[in-house]
């Protein structure tokens, strides 16, 4: 099965440096838009949403 919708964030560079994420089924996909070819990373619904909110709590800012 391969994910339809593929979108970006809207803070993504013009340079391209980004991942997609797409819906597969119950699951989140996310790909490398750099080499899109290489396939995609497959996450559960639940992990998924965990690491939304961390990141948007800024978990991971430096």
């Amino acid at each position: 099965m391969i994910p339809t919708n593929w979108r970006t964030s809207t803070y993504t560079h013009p340079n391209g440096n980004c991942v997609e994420v797409g819906r597969l089924g119950a699951h989140a996909a996310v790909r490398d838009t750099k080499n899109r070819a290489a396939g995609h990373l497959t996450i559960g619904a639940a992990q998924w949403s965990s690491f939304v909110r961390k990141v948007t709590s800024g978990r991971y800012d430096r």
